[in-house]
């Protein structure tokens, strides 16, 4: 018999592309639905051990999560990378395409270090059903009070020409340059790029751009606190960008920018464990529950992206909350 089953590999594929993304902690999910169901499932589904068919499983749901986010965002993604290798060539960051691709590139960086020294520890310490009820409900208050307090803070413009680049202390006149010669910008009023606003995305992405880099990287910095199970990625990043200024639209689609290279670098790093002894007997599981978790992921981004454009994190924070007190006590008092 199989360490894992093809129900088992279905559901929890499914549950994990759409967990990930929404801001409920698809870590913590994967904890506490198991121990919840208990039996088999609580045997087969343990991301605590470090020798389980499920760690390996989990690789390949990650990959696909990322392979999703990837697909949906492709046209921000050749963009993006286009400006980064033009600010290459050109040893400058100019564009709002060059700005942002640096922008997530540093932003990355803390959580990378830090997945790289933590994510063990705290998976087998921490992976287990207790602390990621706990954190799940501390998921819940940290949204609800992202909600409360961006209230006192200055919101980025949402839409608008005259707005494009009305953040306080950026210049948009100035030219970033790289290399040789860096730290030097031109003086104002010889690049000044005109306020357009472009459909779909690109907006967004340019509306993104005009964050500073210390603030970029706050906010990309915030993902650490997702190695803890219970705390979601997708929605610690929200939240961080709300407090830095940033509209609901703004910070999702932030998240799922930073969350793009950080899922798929995770799952990548960790795909030799899949064709390793722990997923003898479970390809076609692993296969399956991909499949599954890309198809969820895939959907979930493109809901999720229209969701925020007119609503706000209270109702995920209420369920975080009520989902972690509810598991707290259940594991406990049974």
């Amino acid at each position: 018999m199989t360490a894992l089953t093809y129900p088992e590999a279905l559901v929890v594929g499914l549950f994990q592309g759409v967990a990930e993304l929404f801001p409920v902690s698809s870590l913590g999910h994967s904890v506490l639905v198991p121990a919840l169901v208990g039996g088999r499932w609580a045997r087969d589904l343990d991301v605590s051990s470090r020798e389980s068919p499920y760690l390996a499983f989990v690789v390949g749901l990650h990959v696909a999560t990322a392979l999703a986010l990837l697909a949906f965002f492709w046209r921000d993604w050749v963009r993006i990378i286009g400006g980064f290798l033009t600010s290459l060539r050109d040893r400058q960051v100019r564009t709002p395409d060059q700005r942002l691709a640096w922008l997530l590139i540093v932003a990355t960086i803390p959580v990378g270090l830090a997945g790289l020294v933590l994510e063990r520890t705290f998976r087998t310490t921490l992976g287990r059903p207790i602390p990621a009820a706990i954190f799940l409900a501390v998921n819940g208050a940290v949204l609800f009070g992202a909600e409360r307090l961006r209230r006192s803070t200055v919101m980025v413009p949402a839409t608008g020409p005259s707005s494009e680049y009305g953040t306080p202390g950026f210049d948009p006149d100035a030219t970033m340059v790289i290399g040789r010669g860096a730290g030097h910008a031109t003086p104002p009023g010889r690049h000044r790029e005109p306020a357009v606003v472009h459909a779909d995305g690109f907006a967004s992405d340019h509306r993104l751009a005009r964050l500073g880099l210390g603030q970029g990287t706050l906010v990309g910095a915030a993902q650490i606190l997702a190695l803890l199970p219970g705390i979601s990625r997708s929605g610690i990043t929200m939240a961080a960008g709300l407090l830095r200024g940033l509209s609901h639209e703004d910070a999702a689609r932030f998240s799922f920018l930073l969350a793009t290279p950080v899922i798929l670098a995770a799952g990548a790093l960790k795909l030799p464990d899949l064709a390793g002894p722990l997923t003898a007997g479970i390809h076609g599981q692993v296969l399956l529950g991909s499949l599954a978790s890309g198809i969820g992921a895939y959907f979930s981004v493109r809901f999720l992206t229209r969701y925020f454009e007119t609503r706000t994190l209270t109702p995920f924070a209420i369920y975080c909350t009520l989902a972690g007190l509810g598991s707290l006590a259940w594991l406990t008092l049974r």
